[in-house]
Formats: C-alpha cells, structure tokens, sequence
C-alpha cells in the first residue's frame, strides 16, 4: 500500500461491532474513524472526506438509506464509494440500496470480518479502475 492510509469511514451504531471492525482494518493498514449514528456520519464525512463509507442502515438520528441519499446529494460526497453493512436482507432493501447509490450490500451475519476486510479491498481496487 502507498504511505498514505486508505481511509475508512464505519458509520455503526453498535458499539462492539465498531470495535471489532476498527481492529480488522487496523491490522490490514487502513485507517478507521467510526460514527454511532447517521447524522454523526454524514457530518463526518463532510469533515474527513474518506476514501470509503461502510454504512449501517438501522440506526439512530438518521438511517442509512438517509445518509445515502443525502451522500449523492453533495457533489463533494458523491463519488466516494458506499458499502451497506447492515443485517437488513431482505430483496427490496438490497434493490433500494443500490437504487440509491451504494456501490456493496453486505449482510452483517453472512460475512466474517476478514471477509468484509477482503470484500472492501476488491471494491477500493475496482473503484481506482
């Protein structure tokens, strides 16, 4: 990797889940900084400008899909790339995330952390394409 860390923005309002992630990534090199709600994200995003956003969708103060749409909505925000980490599997849910933006859908209880880690790595080098 460059010298420069790749820049990961988790927006999760589980705070064991934050922690457990933040490690995975700070082994493999990246750089973590972590909201508990979306409107925290959102700012934090706009303050940070990562180079990648995993985002929750059922949170407090606003939930992923709001993030989302207000990330598009801001021409400085649109073009980083959305991963929705989340437990919500339903087909509509999926479909309506990736309506509104996000460039990965991840169900939470289907992936370990190496795999999240791994999956993020693939989208980060597909997005520099």
């Amino acid at each position: 990797m460059a010298d420069a860390k790749i820049k990961i923005l988790l927006v999760e309002d589980d705070t064991f889940l934050v922690e457990m992630y933040t490690t995975k990534f700070d082994l493999e090199g990246f750089l973590v900084i972590a909201a508990e709600d979306g409107k925290k994200g959102l700012e934090m995003a706009e303050k940070e400008k990562p180079d990648i956003i995993l985002l929750d969708i059922l949170m407090p103060k606003m939930d992923g899909f709001a993030v989302l749409d207000a990330l598009k909505k801001n021409k400085d925000l649109a073009n980083i790339p959305v991963v929705l980490l989340t437990n919500l599997g339903q087909k509509d849910d999926v479909k309506k995330g990736f309506e509104k933006g996000a460039v990965g859908y991840l169900i939470k209880a289907h992936f370990m952390p190496s795999e999240v880690v791994d999956k993020i790595k693939k989208i980060l080098k597909e997005s520099k394409k």
